[in-house]
């Protein structure tokens, strides 16, 4: 049996960068685990919170095939660049015009959403930052 993988970010905003990834990638909210009704009340089953503890986030891919990604509140800033970034698909099909342009596409939805670009590498792929300043790419 192959086992799952979660990848969990620590975040200063955890709402706001799951919204901008749910844009990003086609995510949804993932409901909280049964028996509980919200994700309030599930976190509540774990006791009151620690002083250093934010909100949280829970994302899937509706499709059942992306990894889950969660976004956890931390007091602490970010101090280094990130060792691990995703890499956002748009498909490979068509004509290297037409793939460039999904990826023009994208790269022009997610910087209206706060991403920024960071650097465009020929018609390859573009290396963004998200709202938190953490890098990804979008590539055909």
């Amino acid at each position: 049996m192959a086992l799952r993988v979660d990848l969990t970010f620590d975040c200063a905003g955890a709402v706001a960068l799951a919204e901008f990834w749910k844009l990003a990638l086609g995510y949804v909210d993932e409901p909280p685990p049964a028996p509980y009704r919200t994700r309030e009340e599930w976190a509540a089953s774990f006791g009151p919170p620690g002083d250093d503890e934010g909100e949280g986030a829970w994302l899937h891919d509706p499709e059942g095939v992306g990894p889950r990604l969660v976004f956890l509140e931390v007091p602490e800033p970010k101090v280094a660049k990130n060792r691990l970034h995703l890499d956002v698909r748009v498909g490979r099909h068509g004509t290297a015009e037409q793939v460039w342009e999904r990826v023009e596409a994208k790269v022009a939805q997610l910087v209206s959403a706060g991403a920024s670009v960071l650097r465009v590498d020929g018609t390859h792929h573009v290396v963004l930052a998200d709202p938190e300043g953490n890098e990804f790419c979008v590539a055909g």
